[in-house]
């Protein structure tokens, strides 16, 4: 009895669909792609774009590398992301990567008025005698 449910187990793991066939899958074609690979000062070049409209190109050398990627989202937005990689690191510029607030940011009214009431209790405290566990006033 056990064998046949391991039979069974099998023959159900073997019929498995796993996922599309590979012919339902979309062929995007390869439109350009130039490359240039790094000569003996490092320097090289990348061109590329597919026939559904991403576009990567890239150069560079031992000093760092540029370059611009974009594509199309599904609901139509063009991404488009341009690079610098140097001895600053890599510094990427794009209207969709999220961006901090201007520093110093404004600093609310609340919390102003608890920074000074500290800087009075301070100033109160260094006014009055000290008083220490122990020692006689």
């Amino acid at each position: 009895m056990k064998s046949v449910i391991i039979f069974a187990c099998l023959v159900a793991v073997a019929l498995a669909d796993y996922g599309p066939p590979a012919d339902s899958r979309e062929f995007v074609p390869i439109i350009k792609d130039d490359r240039v690979h790094p000569d003996e000062h490092g320097v090289y070049s990348l061109d590329m774009e597919t026939g559904d409209g991403i576009e990567r190109t890239e150069q560079g050398g031992a000093g760092g590398s540029q370059g611009k990627v974009s594509f199309t989202f599904p609901d139509g937005q063009v991404f488009d992301l341009s690079f610098v990689a140097d001895e600053n690191g890599y510094q990427p510029q794009s209207s969709f990567l999220p961006v901090a607030p201007a520093f110093p940011h404004p600093i609310p009214q609340f919390v102003l008025d608890q920074i000074e009431f500290a800087r009075q209790q301070e100033a109160a405290r260094e006014k009055s005698p000290s008083r220490s566990y122990g020692t006689p006033n």
